[in-house]
């Protein structure tokens, strides 16, 4: 289907306001950008978002950080202490149809801002807090960053290799599954919302998230009465289905199944493990994984990754190479499916991960970057409010915006 035949973004029409800074909350309301919303992003005058701050810097010292997961939104400086910044944040929030906000427990309530206070005001809104732990239990009030939760889900245990310690995953995935899991709620209640006329409030914790996204270790933990712990690349139940060193670098395998195994032992030449009767079924090979990793890795180191990247997917056994991030920029795969893009921040280009979703006749937003801090604070006000320019030069004298 040709670009000119495609409908528009499927957010198009939908407001967003964004009280939001570092990760969790602003990725999700870039989802929501990505997808078409209108996102406004309210920050500290003279400040801004904490994640401006965090190198490396591109152009005129603009954040990479903050660029990567703040594009395609507006910004307005609003100081929320203020009586004045209090008020106008409220006008604002009638206009739209999402706030997200990710403070402290009670610190939205002590701005005037809370879910009891906006709803009163537009009653059809939806309203999610994402926080470390939640709105409610012993743990409410704690601050969180995604390595705390990433050690008290359980996560880091199962992460790593055998008899060394934790370690966090390489990206920050307590954050991430948050902002995801919001953006599920948000839509949800939009659904309804739509129907119904009646908003909700949406409580996102990060710890939540991650344990619901733990797959079946607490599962496999109440039915073997054992505690999981890391594998390194090894999966607990399936066998070979990990990583192995060759000539040049890592390749991946994922043999599910008996016939894939009988077929990758066919592309290494080993017919005999795939005699062996200790390795003749998956629940074996599992069982005897040590002894079989000994062999397969002997295999495996005799030869690049290419080449048993290449035999590999001949005989249909799902591989691929292990990339590093410049391997995974260079991908061809990932630049037809357009999921390296480019950012224009100030006068530089930056490559970011495009949207992941793709849609049979809709499209996602344009790539635009992400605002300079207070960027677009007087044209909203007047949109949004009617605010005037004297009114404007006003609230910017007594510092309110």
């Amino acid at each position: 289907m040709s670009q000119g035949s495609r409908t528009d973004p499927l957010l198009s029409g939908i407001r967003v306001l964004d009280f939001t800074r570092v990760l969790a909350g602003p990725f999700a309301t870039m989802v929501m950008a990505d997808l078409g919303a209108e996102v406004v992003k309210v920050e500290l005058p003279g400040q801004g978002d904490d994640s401006r701050g965090f190198g490396p810097f591109v152009g005129d010292r603009r954040s990479a950080y903050f660029l990567s997961v703040n594009r395609g939104k507006q910004s307005v400086t609003i100081d929320l202490r203020t009586e004045a910044g209090r008020d106008l944040a409220l006008r604002m929030a009638e206009q739209v149809d999402v706030l997200v906000e990710n403070f402290r427990p009670g610190s939205m309530d002590r701005f005037g801002l809370g879910y009891e206070q906006v709803s009163a005001r537009s009653p059809r809104i939806v309203y999610a807090s994402v926080s470390g732990f939640g709105q409610t239990g012993p743990y409410a009030h704690r601050p969180a960053y995604d390595v705390i939760v990433q050690a008290m889900s359980g996560l880091a245990s199962i992460t790593g290799l055998p008899g060394q310690p934790p370690v966090r995953v390489g990206s920050s995935t307590a954050d991430l599954n948050a902002a995801l899991f919001s953006v599920i709620g948000i839509l949800a209640c939009l659904a309804r919302a739509r129907e119904t006329g009646k908003g909700e409030h949406v409580d996102v914790s990060m710890l939540d998230c991650q344990v619901a996204l733990l797959e079946n270790a607490i599962a496999r933990f109440d039915v073997e009465g054992v505690t999981p712990g890391p594998l390194g690349s090894r999966h607990p139940t399936i066998t070979p289905f990990q990583f192995f060193a060759t000539v040049d670098g890592y390749v991946v395998i994922a043999a599910g199944n008996d016939r894939l195994w009988q077929k990758l032992c066919d592309v290494l030449g080993r017919s005999d493990l795939a005699q062996d009767a200790r390795f003749a079924d998956n629940a074996g090979r599992t069982e005897h994984h040590t002894a079989l990793e000994e062999e397969l890795a002997a295999a495996f180191v005799a030869e690049p990754t290419a080449h048993w990247q290449q035999h590999l997917e001949a005989a249909g056994v799902p591989c691929g190479p292990v990339n590093d991030i410049a391997d995974v920029v260079a991908d061809p795969h990932l630049q037809a499916r357009q999921m390296i893009r480019t950012q224009r921040e100030g006068d530089v280009d930056v490559r970011v991960p495009g949207p992941p979703l793709k849609f049979s006749s809709a499209t996602t937003a344009e790539i635009r970057p992400a605002p300079a801090l207070g960027e677009h604070t007087s044209d909203i006000l007047a949109q949004w409010l009617g605010l005037d320019g004297a009114e404007l030069s006003k609230l910017r004298a007594s510092g309110v915006i």
